[in-house]
C-alpha cells in the first residue's frame, strides 16, 4: 500500500511539474497578424517588414506559428480577422485598415482572451493590450523646425498633406504650430493629397501654375514628394531651394545619400513598426518583457522617435531590399 501512495504521488508531482511549464514550452503559439494591402509605397513597407519579421521569428522560435493576411477594405479585414480568431490565435498584431469598422471585432477577439497589439492607426476604444505607432506630432513638428532652420526663418512654402484623418491632424497642427513662431515665414497653401504620387503631381502642377515664388515645399510624405518632385521638373522652374518629405522611403533616402541640393533632409515614419509590433506578441505569448525593461508587462503604449535623416546619418536608414 506504502509504495501504491508513493507511486501515485510521484506520478502526481510529474503532472504538477509539468504543468507549471510555461505554455510556449510545450504548445505551438499562434499569431496573427493582419494588415492592409500594399495600397501605396508605405503600406508596400508595411507588408514587406511583416514578412521579414515573421521569416526571422520562425528561425528563433521553431514552436510559432504565422497567418499573415492583407485586406484591401476594411470589411475584408473584419473577415480576416474572424478567420482568424476561427484559427484559434493566441496573439493578434493588427494595423487597422479603418479604426472604425474594425475596433468591433478586434474588441470580441480581446473579449475571447486573445492578446492585441495594435500598430499605427489604432483603434476607437482602448481594447489592445499594446498600442505601437509613430509619432505623428513629432513628423510635424521636426519637419518645421529644419525647415525653418534651412531658411533662416524667411520664405514662402506650400504644403501637401496626407488623408484628412486625426493623423493628418496632429502632422498639421504641430508642423503649423512650429510655423507659427516665425512671421517671416508665410504657407501659401496647404491641402490634401492623400498620401498619393499622382495627387502629389496633380496639386505641385497647380501649385506652380498658381504662385511665381516658391521657396520651399513640405509634401508630408516621400510618396506625394515624388509627384511632386517630378511635377516640379516637368515645369522647368529653378526656384524651390529644397522639398521635404517624410516616412524614410529608400529612394529618399538615397537622393539624401547622393548628395541631393533640393532633398537634403527626410523624417522617419517607418513600417518596420509592423516588425516591432510582432516581435512584442511573440514576446507577450512568451511571457516575456524587454530587455532591462523592469516592469513585469510590456509597455501598453509605444511611441517611436520622428528622427530627422541627414546626409550625415542617411546610410543608417537605407533598406536597399525593403520595397519602400
Amino acid at each position: 500500500m506504502k509504495k501504491l501512495l508513493i507511486a501515485l504521488l510521484a506520478v502526481s508531482l510529474g503532472i504538477a511539474l509539468f504543468s507549471a511549464i510555461p505554455a510556449t514550452a510545450q504548445e505551438e503559439m499562434r499569431i496573427g497578424v493582419a494588415i492592409p494591402s500594399a495600397d501605396h509605397g508605405w503600406t508596400g513597407g508595411v507588408v514587406w517588414w511583416a514578412k521579414q519579421a515573421i521569416e526571422d521569428w520562425k528561425e528563433k522560435e521553431p514552436n510559432a506559428k504565422f497567418f499573415l493576411v492583407t485586406a484591401d477594405s476594411p470589411n475584408q479585414q473584419v473577415g480576416q480577422v474572424e478567420t482568424l480568431m476561427v484559427k484559434d490565435i493566441d496573439v493578434l498584431v493588427i494595423l487597422a485598415h479603418q479604426s472604425g469598422p474594425l475596433t468591433p471585432i478586434v474588441e470580441q477577439a480581446a473579449n475571447e482572451g486573445i492578446y492585441i497589439v495594435s500598430v499605427d492607426r489604432g483603434l476607437t476604444k482602448p481594447v489592445s493590450d499594446i498600442y505601437i505607432r509613430g509619432d505623428n506630432a513629432g513628423l510635424g513638428r521636426v519637419s518645421a523646425e529644419w525647415m525653418a532652420k534651412e531658411l533662416n526663418g524667411k520664405g514662402k512654402i506650400v504644403a501637401l498633406e496626407g488623408i484628412p484623418s486625426v493623423i493628418n491632424k496632429e502632422r498639421v497642427e504641430a508642423f503649423e504650430s512650429v510655423m507659427d513662431q516665425y512671421p517671416g515665414i508665410e504657407i501659401l497653401d496647404s491641402q490634401p493629397a492623400y498620401w498619393s504620387t499622382q495627387k502629389g503631381l496633380e496639386i505641385m502642377e497647380n501649385y506652380l501654375q498658381k504662385y511665381d515664388e516658391i521657396d520651399a515645399v513640405y509634401a508630408q510624405d516621400d510618396d506625394v514628394l515624388k509627384g511632386v518632385l517630378q511635377a516640379y521638373e516637368e515645369s522647368g522652374r529653378d526656384d524651390i531651394e529644397f522639398m521635404l518629405g517624410g516616412a524614410g522611403s529608400k529612394d529618399i533616402i538615397k537622393m539624401i545619400m547622393e548628395g541631393s541640393d533640393l532633398v537634403r533632409a527626410d523624417v522617419t515614419y517607418p513600417p518596420s513598426m509592423i516588425a516591432t509590433g510582432i516581435s512584442l506578441g511573440v514576446k507577450a505569448a512568451k511571457n516575456e518583457t524587454l530587455e532591462g525593461f523592469y516592469q513585469r508587462k510590456l509597455p501598453a503604449d509605444i511611441i517611436l522617435r520622428a528622427e530627422l535623416v541627414t546626409r550625415e546619418n542617411a546610410e543608417e536608414y537605407y533598406y536597399p531590399d525593403s520595397v519602400f
